[in-house]
């Protein structure tokens, strides 16, 4: 897998985000770009299982990546079809075998995610199970090639902002890139992209622009990625989690700066973080 951002945002679509009239702190009458938000019902099969508010993009991967990082869909699990109603603003996803998820649904932990996140509490539950590959390495180079690209390409938080962005990378190359009003629906994206396209997570990188929360933590190592990195900061909680299942955790990374909280010892530091960098220094 070379190619780099074979999916990211496309800041010119017109359904994501319109102009409106304003006035600045001199008084002054201006026009800027906002995100339009939308309500976006998902059920499984016959059953409603959440309204989630989105940009509207990537309906089907959204569904896809919420079903599986609530443990409702498995990786080897099929979908027989995903059917999209834009009018009713509904999503259907389709699968051979009967489910009812009643019972799962009373049990729901409000996250501290932006736009309402909610984790099903036998998520938590199965989270105890998960142990992430060990031998995965981050190389620093890389850490800087990433953040450089990412933070160059154009973008929906470029030109509006108010949205937050995830990326899937491999290496030094950003692969996936997906934005969303809450950085939840952005991950779900990149795990129904995922999921869809059949890519592995071994030896995956994942990239937020939100904070390293108990949820991002949660949803990176029930997508099985090993490397997690954000320019954000961290909650404790995220930070045990991570050390727990065995998750690198990198924060704060701005330039050439960052903050490692979990996965210490599988760094490679083989940049120099002396050499001259324009991008860094703005």
């Amino acid at each position: 897998m070379s190619e780099e951002f074979t999916i990211k945002p496309d800041p010119e679509n017109p359904n994501l985000s319109t102009t409106v009239q304003g006035m600045d702190q001199n008084g002054n009458k201006l026009e800027t770009r906002v995100i339009i938000e939308r309500p976006l019902t998902l059920y499984l099969n016959s059953q409603e299982i959440v309204t989630m508010m989105t940009i509207g993009d990537h309906p089907d991967l959204l569904a896809l990546g919420y079903l599986l990082n609530q443990n409702m869909l498995k990786p080897g699990d099929k979908v027989d079809a995903i059917d999209y109603d834009d009018d009713l603003g509904v999503v259907v996803v389709r699968t051979g075998v009967e489910t009812n998820f009643e019972e799962k649904m009373k049990k729901k932990v409000r996250t501290s995610g932006c736009a309402q996140g909610t984790i099903f509490g036998d998520v938590i539950d199965a989270f105890d199970d998960i142990h992430l590959e060990t031998d995965a390495t981050l190389k620093t180079s890389w850490l800087y090639e990433l953040t450089k690209k990412i933070n160059t390409v154009p973008s929906l938080y470029l030109a509006a902002g108010a949205i937050h962005g995830c990326v899937l990378c491999e290496e030094n190359r950003p692969i996936a890139y997906m934005e969303d009003v809450g950085r939840h629906n952005a991950v779900d994206k990149i795990a129904g992209w995922m999921f869809r396209e059949n890519i592995s997570p071994h030896n995956k990188i994942f990239y937020t622009t939100g904070r390293l929360t108990s949820e991002m933590v949660i949803k990176t190592v029930m997508m099985g990625i090993p490397i997690l990195i954000s320019r954000s900061g961290f909650t404790a909680w995220g930070v045990e989690l991570a050390q727990k299942s065995g998750l690198m955790l990198i924060g704060r990374a701005r330039g050439k700066r960052f903050v490692a909280l979990s996965g210490q010892d599988r760094i490679i530091f083989d940049a120099d973080i002396n050499a001259s960098d324009e991008s860094s220094k703005k």
